[in-house]
């Protein structure tokens, strides 16, 4: 058997390992955040303390959003949305679209 075709299935198998791995991890810090976020909610409903929502900006607040929706820049927009707050993409094409 070729030596070079089995060291490129052995290295495809190591990828593909890896990215598993790599995706279980990310699953398992994923449901400790959601576990925690929990654990906030009811230790701040026991303690009576309301936790607020981070205020969204608004369109006066980001010209270069605003100058890029008047011209019908809508990914542009979108995008500067998103390097102006640290949102991800579906909360920023949210944010964006309510308001265009």
């Amino acid at each position: 058997m070729d030596y070079t075709l089995l060291a490129v299935v052995v290295l495809v198998a190591a990828v593909a390992l890896g990215a598993s791995a790599n995706d279980r991890r990310i699953n398992r810090l994923e449901r400790r955040l959601a576990r925690m976020e929990l654990r906030l909610d009811a230790i701040a409903g026991h303690l009576g303390v309301a936790v607020a929502e981070p205020a969204q900006p608004q369109l006066a607040d980001l010209p270069d959003v605003r100058q890029f929706l008047l011209e019908g820049k809508k990914i542009q927009a979108i995008k500067a949305y998103r390097e102006h707050t640290g949102v991800g993409l579906k909360d920023a094409k949210d944010a964006v679209e309510r308001m265009a």
